[in-house]
């Protein structure tokens, strides 16, 4: 297989029912990718089935002994992907893989080096008052304290440059990776362009997984890398 142009990173945790879904629908993806599976320590057959559909070119699949959070499950596919371009495509069915091509035409056309899909939380199926009024308020946050103007921070489909990623020395464990993601990001000088997607939420009884507890970890991350320096800034340009 020649390089792909986009790795597209599955982390999962406990993911069977829906996996083959999702990874359907990122291999109908008319662009030069490829799919980098990580099974965070599933107790259900999540690792049984990217075996199954691992092929050792397009999609590989690699397997943490134990549970040891998102964050982790991210780095460990990071280190694997060889694309030019990585975007992180949670297991579930709440992100759409068909906004691929409208998330990297910024990158091809030079506009930007970084793109966020943001989502409006507008037509939907079921939302909680407190997940969006939550997110909001993560975002905020991140606003006043790196002086921009983003309006999700935590969405899950982030694009950027696989050498820009790596370079962020990424730490979190867990569902902080998000705000790291970004605070770092704007820390290295990098502008972060959004574009809309659609967003289908899942309820706690379908495998929702993040708390409170979350949002208050995130606050805390954007906080403590406000102070944060790369050891070696990429030019935000690309060059």
């Amino acid at each position: 297989m020649s390089t792909p142009y986009l790795s597209v990173l599955i982390p999962a945790f406990n993911e069977a029912r829906t996996l083959d879904t999702v990874l359907d629908a990122v291999l109908a993806v008319d662009l030069p990718l490829e799919v980098v599976l990580v099974d965070d320590g599933s107790s259900d057959t999540t690792w049984e089935r990217m075996r199954a559909r691992a092929d050792g070119e397009r999609v590989r699949a690699f397997q943490h002994p134990r549970n040891m959070g998102k964050g982790a499950a991210v780095r460990t596919a990071l280190r694997e992907a060889r694309g030019e371009v990585v975007i992180i495509q949670d297991a579930d069915l709440e992100y759409d893989p068909a906004d691929y091509a409208r998330l990297i035409e910024p990158l091809q056309r030079g506009r930007a080096t970084v793109v966020y899909g943001t989502r409006a939380f507008a037509s939907h199926t079921a939302y909680s008052f407190w997940y969006v009024m939550g997110n909001r308020a993560v975002t905020l946050t991140a606003n006043l304290l790196y002086n921009v103007y983003l309006s999700d921070l935590e969405t899950g489909y982030k694009v950027l440059p696989r050498r820009v990623a790596l370079a962020l020395d990424l730490e979190a464990r867990g569902f902080e990776l998000e705000p790291e993601i970004t605070a770092k990001l704007l820390r290295m000088g990098h502008r972060i362009y959004e574009v809309p997607v659609g967003y289908t939420a899942r309820s706690r009884e379908e495998g929702k997984k993040l708390t409170a507890m979350d949002g208050v970890k995130a606050l805390l991350v954007l906080a403590r890398y406000r102070a944060w320096r790369p050891s070696a800034t990429p030019n935000p340009d690309g060059a």
